[in-house]
């Protein structure tokens, strides 16, 4: 009776996902830091309107293949990304490909809220500005109110727009970084572990945001919280030692994981 259960969930999950497309997808992606392979053929597709959450121990690879989605990993003298990376099955890798376009279509919320030392206010109008996405003030005013609307940060900041970011507490910085993200109008944002300088009330107010923003963007977090990939995501990717060990509906991921790697990790026997 369980065996069969466990094949109509899994026939339930997979029937789901064939019914959303593939927003990125990695194609046998390597990562290598001079001589040092740091990621060994990755297969993943990330699906529309869906949080991925991306686990393992420390050093497994999560962040590294985090940093391929936007091309991160330009930045690292020596870094070297192998395979195939797709957005909308456009290569990312492609000689032609306008890497700034490419970060403001796939946004990133750093583990460390970063606002600029600008205003409230200068924080999220700068991406719009530099990316000629607004042709007036009102313009311009209308993005900053509605990204902070969307960060669930509006109402909280509504009245100090010019004072400093810098001045907010950590969760409020932290939706601030997502605000600033949202403004350019992404289609993808990339999370690495958004909340782990967080108490855990500003954590809560972040992953109810996430929930939120799934409806409008494709989302994918690395988390060294089980309960936080339980609680956020829809599909949860397990790393180790550099592999994809496995992926899947995030439910099947938490009770019946079909390895047993992912088994001892989520149980807390390494980690």
């Amino acid at each position: 009776m369980n065996e069969m259960t466990e094949t109509a969930t899994e026939a339930a999950v997979n029937a789901a996902a064939s019914n959303r497309s593939v927003k990125m997808r990695g194609d046998k992606v390597g990562v290598f830091y001079g001589e040092k392979q740091a990621l060994f053929d990755v297969d993943l597709d990330i699906y529309e309107h869906e949080v991925t959450a991306l686990i393992g121990p420390s050093g497994c690879g999560k962040s590294t293949f985090l940093r391929c989605l936007n091309r991160m990993n330009d930045t690292i003298d020596g870094c070297r990304v192998t395979g195939k990376l797709t957005l909308d099955s456009e290569n990312i890798y492609d000689p032609k490909i306008d890497v700034v376009e490419l970060r403001a279509r796939v946004g990133m919320v750093f583990q460390k809220p970063n606002p600029f030392p600008k205003s409230i206010f200068e924080n999220i109008a700068y991406g719009p500005r530099i990316h000629g996405l607004v042709k007036s003030k009102g313009d311009l005013d209308e993005v900053v109110a509605i990204s902070l609307q969307k960060a669930g940060l509006f109402e909280e900041v509504k009245d100090r727009l010019n004072e400093p970011g810098t001045g907010l507490s950590g969760g409020q910085q932290q939706r601030l970084c997502i605000a600033r993200a949202i403004a350019v109008s992404p289609e993808v944002i990339l999370m690495d572990e958004p909340c782990s300088a967080l108490d855990p009330i500003a954590t809560a107010k972040v992953e109810e945001l996430i929930d939120e923003l799934r409806e409008n963007y494709t989302i994918v977090i690395v988390t060294h919280s089980m309960q936080q990939a339980a609680r956020v995501s829809q599909r949860t990717a397990m790393f180790h030692l550099g592999n994809l060990v496995e992926v899947d509906a995030t439910d099947v991921i938490f009770t019946n994981p079909s390895d047993p790697k992912t088994q001892d990790y989520i149980t807390g026997r390494y980690g």
